[in-house]
């Protein structure tokens, strides 16, 4: 599902979790060695599901591609496919994203007792005050963060 954009600014890419298909695949319980392979883990036989592992609220999870590097200390990179709780309380040091005046915006959240911050992870970004007068919602909190080596 395709979120429609929302006033003025870009739109948002946010796609719907669909849980009700199933794809087990094998997972090396002990982990990953980096150092010499052991003949057992050709006879694996456990399997997960990573509905299962990565989605706790299917109704209120999506998915959407972050764009931009705001958040790339953090290792959060353009590109990267973020899982998205709706669900879930924004509380502080989070990463969420938040609807702020129009546009969406990919940010740690900082609460304080008058205003909230919307902290970047990158130096050449500064930090976002939020007051009652910024037209402000927390659209989902981040759960995950998947991304291609």
């Amino acid at each position: 599902m395709k979120v429609r954009k929302f006033g003025r600014g870009k739109e948002l890419e946010m796609f719907s979790a669909a849980v009700d298909t199933h794809l087990e695949r094998q997972l090396a319980a002990g982990g990953i060695k980096a150092g010499f392979p052991s003949p057992a883990e050709d006879f694996l036989d456990i399997a997960i599901d990573l509905n299962v592992e990565l989605i706790r609220n299917p109704v209120s999870t999506f998915f959407s591609r972050v764009s931009g590097n705001s958040m790339q200390d953090m290792g959060i990179n353009d590109g990267d496919l973020l899982i998205v709780d709706k669900s879930l309380q924004p509380e502080n040091n989070k990463v969420a994203v938040c609807y702020l005046d129009g546009e969406f915006t990919l940010k740690r959240i900082k609460i304080e007792k008058d205003c909230c911050w919307l902290i970047p992870a990158n130096e050449d970004f500064k930090p976002i005050k939020v007051t009652a007068e910024n037209d402000f919602i927390v659209w989902g909190i981040v759960t995950y963060v998947i991304k291609s080596l």
